[in-house]
């Protein structure tokens, strides 16, 4: 647990939690002295959990002048890199900033994922994490691999998968993005400011370039303010103020990647167009949120519409309140139905196919 912090200056990542329980930060400010004239506290994450389980609690704290992400709650996959016998596999860490760690413990889930579709195939129990250099490892399962599973494809440790509340928290000036957050645990983002530069909220999951895991299953972002400085830089992944963006090469409307997110009840400050993109969503709802058109930048994202959709399901747009020439009128999708997106209770919002 971590309280009542004032952290400065940093060389590197600030708090990093790799196979951890149950962490908690409360009022811990990352900022950099007004009077020093830095305008950088730290030169890469703030906050890096990856492969941590129990709960993940942040509560009335400060995120100002990173040089890379404020917060990134994520897993590690790991790629298959042969099959040794039924029951044993050696795998790789395919990122070398992951490179060394404990990748799992006995009796731990593992998940089988095909990294096109990025489907999850099926499941299995591990036995034992034998470590064979910084890169390398084997696991030996507790039955024999299920069928269809081969070099190739990629693992992730689906018991390290931890709950996730953030809350009454600020996020400025924030060189490239603000929240990430990529877990099948219960997500809660709530009463918080987001002034990032990139997206304010991007939720990922990848087999193919970060190799960072976790298809969410629960994410309820509520009552947030997003202001205008928000998606003002084009990073990687920025593809609008909340960005859903699993890095998929076919992504297939049938194998859904994340599931069940709820975005209601905020207020954005909008210059541009792309308020939300997502792509591989089962249950997806933006309703009773506050829109309003700002003036303070001019329009300069590459995406014209409003909210852009990808091979998603069960969409639901209603009852956004929007104040002033708000830009994003349109709903562009693709790999999916018109009949597949609820709009109601809001005639801004208009489908392009």
């Amino acid at each position: 647990k971590m309280t009542s912090l004032d952290i400065q200056f940093l060389h590197g990542f600030g708090m990093v939690g790799q196979h951890s329980e149950n962490i908690t930060m409360e009022d811990v400010d990352f900022e950099a002295p007004k009077e020093s004239g830095r305008t950088t506290a730290g030169y890469a994450d703030f906050v890096q959990m990856s492969g941590c389980k129990g709960a993940i609690n942040i509560n009335n704290c400060t995120f100002a002048g990173p040089h890379d992400d404020p917060i990134n709650i994520h897993g590690t996959c790991s790629r298959i890199m042969e099959v040794l016998s039924p029951t044993r596999i050696k795998c790789k860490f395919m990122q070398d900033m992951s490179e060394g760690m404990e990748w799992g413990r006995p009796d731990e889930m593992i998940g089988f994922i095909e990294h096109n579709t990025m489907r999850t195939v099926a499941t299995g129990k591990m036995n034992k994490f034998e470590a064979l250099n910084k890169a390398e490892f084997i696991i030996e399962l507790s039955a024999p691999l299920p069928a269809g599973v081969e070099a190739g494809y990629v693992i992730e440790n689906l018991t390290c998968t931890p709950d996730a509340e953030i809350r009454n928290c600020h996020f400025g000036s924030c060189r490239a993005r603000g929240l990430l957050v990529s877990t099948p645990g219960k997500v809660v983002i709530e009463n918080n400011i987001f002034e990032s530069s990139g997206s304010a909220i991007l939720i990922a999951g990848d087999a193919n370039a970060w190799y960072e895991s976790g298809a969410v299953k629960d994410v309820l972002i509520r009552n947030n303010d997003f202001r205008y400085p928000c998606n003002s830089s084009i990073y990687q992944f920025c593809e609008a103020v909340i960005s859903i963006d699993p890095e998929i090469p076919t992504p297939e409307q049938k194998y859904p990647y994340h599931r069940n997110i709820r975005i209601v009840d905020n207020t954005f400050h909008l210059f541009d167009y792309p308020i939300l993109f997502a792509r591989s969503v089962d249950g997806l709802t933006f309703s009773d949120n506050t829109l309003i058109r700002d003036t303070i930048y001019q329009p300069y994202h590459y995406r014209k519409e409003g909210i852009t959709l990808e091979a998603c399901k069960s969409v639901v747009i209603s009852n956004n309140k929007i104040e002033g020439d708000v830009l994003g009128r349109t709903v562009k999708f693709d790999r999916m139905k018109s009949s597949d997106i609820k709009i109601s209770k809001n005639p801004f919002f208009r489908k392009l196919k």
